[in-house]
């Protein structure tokens, strides 16, 4: 029992938050940049990242996401344009994707671009520490989304205000 218990306990470490020099000011982010190679979430202030987070992206990460159900997690300049705090996913942070650009090119290649692109924790129905363990053999499980975990989208939640400027980089 205790090697079981030091086990979860070393998981549920791996998805603890990097963490940056805090910047002094208020305690909301000007902006958020996720940079999905490093699979990281920086808020930034005054031009200056302060906090990172690890993230999960969409079960197919690499690329532009340009049609619904590609699994592909968008990649450009939006606004976080909601917040849901009676998500399926413990709270969430909508993201204004699909800008007119994203539609106009899944129009072109002839699909529908999808939608409900957002920044979430958990799925109600699953305990953290079993997307923790998740994680580890299948990184990105999202549709298209960015997970961080449920303390971290408390956090976010809690700093991140409506019409947040957000930067998805490759």
């Amino acid at each position: 029992m205790v090697r079981l218990t030091r086990l979860i306990a070393t998981l549920l470490l791996l998805g603890l938050p990097c963490q940056a020099a805090v910047v002094a000011g208020s305690d909301h982010p000007d902006e958020l940049i996720v940079e999905k190679g490093k699979r990281q979430l920086h808020l930034v202030r005054h031009g200056k990242p302060y906090k990172t987070f690890l993230v999960a992206l969409g079960f197919t990460p690499d690329g532009r996401k340009g049609c619904e159900g590609d699994g592909k997690t968008p990649e450009g300049n939006y606004r976080i344009d909601a917040r849901n705090s009676a998500s399926g996913y413990h709270l969430s942070l909508h993201i204004s994707y699909p800008s007119a650009d994203d539609r106009a090119r899944a129009l072109a290649d002839g699909c529908a671009p999808g939608g409900d692109i957002m920044i979430h924790g958990s799925p109600d129905w699953a305990p953290e520490w079993l997307l923790t363990v998740y994680r580890l053999f299948k990184p990105d499980w999202t549709r298209g989304c960015i997970a961080v975990s449920n303390a971290e989208i408390d956090e976010l939640f809690a700093q991140v205000k409506t019409n947040t400027r957000i930067r998805i980089l490759p």
